[in-house]
């Protein structure tokens, strides 16, 4: 098999939001790591619709660096499709993906790349001391608790989208346009060689995150929602059980009735089954809904994310 020839030897990409502070940090640190792995090397900064000047910033970077580029996205669609964007403007050999806020380290970057010469095509940095709020780590261990049991697999909470990944990988994850996006996840449907190592997660000193547990919440319902189908498959249990329960109960009344036993009358028993099975239906008949929703907006065949301008540096 002829293998694919990619114009640049490392790219990394970086979502952009709330960060413009830390911005020229940020590409400073980077720029000591990466010239020491390899002089044919870009950064990829994907502004999605940060609130503050980070366009500005990416701009004065990529006049001043032709290793640079700046994407600016027309409205915020979330950082997944951000990494999409960025994503979809490599050629790469491998790939790094990485957060903006400095709490993924750049130094970092060169024990993952020499991972790599040990025959991985994905190597994945395990956080083992989480530096974040008490409620940020509650919310992200029950997202991925339920995004877990919900999809049957097994999702680590100390592993987020910092790694490097070989342009095959990517390669293949950039044919998967489906709307919904969830980076880890599509990085663990695709398989490849993977490994993981210890690094340190730093504190955050720059911006908040953007992920509310109001927003983890509605992100884990999307996510199972889109890469599984057991919520379904529970409903059909579920009314299996009743169905089940209910036989049993009838063949009970069935039986009285033989015996000459006198049922008493039970409206309020009566009206609560019928509240619970009209609940349940109508819950049911939601999540069928939800998943024909979900058909719907693929089916629309929409773009992922809108680029409102790209800024390259030809001249230097």
């Amino acid at each position: 098999m002829k293998m694919k020839k990619y114009k640049t030897h490392l790219s990394v990409v970086i979502p952009v939001y709330g960060c413009a502070e830390c911005l020229f940090e940020l590409y400073e640190r980077l720029v000591n790591v990466l010239d020491k792995i390899t002089p044919c090397y870009e950064i990829i900064l994907v502004n999605d619709a940060s609130p503050d000047n980070s366009w500005v910033y990416i701009e004065q970077l990529v006049s001043k660096d032709s290793k640079v580029v700046g994407i600016n996205l027309s409205r915020n669609f979330g950082q997944h499709y951000a990494i999409t964007a960025g994503l979809d403007h490599t050629d790469s050999e491998w790939v790094v993906v990485m957060d903006c806020d400095l709490q993924d380290q750049p130094e970092q970057i060169q024990m993952m790349y020499d991972k790599t010469n040990e025959g991985f095509d994905i190597v994945l940095g395990r956080r083992y001391a989480r530096q974040d709020s008490f409620l940020k780590k509650i919310g992200s261990n029950l997202f991925y608790k339920l995004f877990s049991y919900m999809t049957e697999t097994n999702q680590d909470g100390t592993i987020a989208n910092f790694g490097i990944y070989n342009g095959k990988v990517i390669d293949t994850i950039t044919k998967m346009r489906e709307n919904l996006r969830f980076f880890p996840t599509m990085i663990k449907w695709v398989g490849y060689k993977v490994t993981t190592i210890n690094i340190e997660h730093a504190n955050r000193e720059y911006g908040k995150s953007g992920y509310s547990l109001k927003k983890l919440v509605n992100l884990a319902f999307d996510v199972i929602i889109s890469f599984s189908d057991k919520p379904l498959r529970l409903t059909v249990k579920t009314g299996f059980f009743i169905s089940f329960f209910s036989f049993f109960y009838a063949l009970y009344i069935i039986i009285r009735a033989v015996l000459g036993i006198k049922s008493l009358e039970g409206w309020s028993s009566l009206i609560v089954s019928i509240w619970f099975l009209s609940g349940l239906i109508i819950f049911i008949l939601g999540i069928v809904g939800i998943y024909i929703n979900k058909i719907f907006d693929e089916v629309k065949k929409r773009p992922i994310y809108i680029v409102q301008d790209l800024s390259i540096n030809k001249e230097l």
